[in-house]
């Protein structure tokens, strides 16, 4: 199977070579990487260029968007950049940050995934943070998530949920339609990346209600809203986040924010958020 990565790029002078060279010692290598530099201003392009003299396979073009950083639409319109330079011939689309260290057997073990099940459209491994000196799982999402750092698409799934979306939650509409045209979503727990920056370390305080504003665009309505929203502060260890959250979701609908699903998807993710509570209480 050939694999395709685009990795948005703002920034990353400390972490984007070593990015680079996980994916340059992969045991399967991938037909074509494309770097999308987002407007850096450090030395990100110089990094970038000694890993497209050396390796043919990996490219890099220019995006110039601003340079506040917005959760989720502004890594998504650079991902569309690179995506649009792609040759389609690929069989597996991998959406990766500028800040990860893969395994070498990373590509390997997703292609076997997807030779595995036909009907497994996307899957992934799980994130690592250093603390203390060690490398322990960055526990923020349930174990049947992928983080949106690492993220591979059988090409028919990621057609099928008309690719990603520009927005804050994007990294959970995409496996919410992927359920929704029947496709399955595979985690890899004992596959480790090791994830440099921490997430939302980026992010300044006018993103605080952006998550609120996410479940509203998701369709979750005010009561999974509440408890996702709890459930997610209470991860980050910082209970007051919930607050924010509600403010957000609040703003949304007032303004009527538009969704990024229809009615009909709208639906089948509150249904199937609701099965994954009663089956956590029961």
């Amino acid at each position: 199977m050939k694999i395709c990565c685009v990795i948005p790029t703002y920034n990353e002078e400390a972490f984007i070579g070593k990015t680079l060279a996980s994916i340059a010692s992969q045991t399967h290598l991938p037909k074509q990487v494309v770097v999308v530099n987002d407007n850096s201003t450090d030395d990100t392009q110089q990094i970038i260029d000694e890993y497209v003299v050396k390796h043919p396979w990996i490219s890099s073009i220019y995006n110039s968007s601003e340079n506040k950083h917005f959760p989720g639409s502004k890594v998504i319109r650079a991902f569309e950049k690179g995506f649009e330079t792609l040759n389609n011939t690929f069989d597996v689309i991998i959406k990766l940050d500028a800040d990860l260290i893969l395994p070498n057997n990373y590509f390997e073990r997703i292609v076997d995934v997807f030779k595995s099940d036909a009907k497994i459209g996307m899957a992934g491994g799980f994130a690592y943070i250093e603390k203390n000196g060690e490398w322990i799982l960055e526990n923020l999402t349930d174990k049947d998530h992928i983080r949106g750092a690492f993220k591979a698409y059988r090409k028919e799934c990621f057609e099928q949920i008309g690719g990603l979306k520009p927005a804050m939650g994007w990294d959970t509409v995409d496996e919410l339609l992927c359920k929704y045209y029947h496709w399955e979503v595979v985690t890899l727990p004992d596959l480790k990346v090791k994830h440099l920056k921490p997430t939302g370390a980026t992010y300044d305080q006018s993103a605080r209600y952006n998550q609120g504003e996410a479940f509203y665009t998701l369709g979750y309505g005010f009561l999974i809203t509440t408890i996702a929203g709890l459930k997610l502060a209470l991860r980050k260890g910082k209970p007051l986040l919930f607050i924010d959250y509600l403010k957000g979701f609040f703003k949304a609908k007032q303004t009527k924010k538009t969704l990024l699903v229809t009615k009909e998807q709208a639906e089948f993710i509150r249904k199937y958020r609701w099965k994954k509570i009663r089956e956590k209480v029961f």
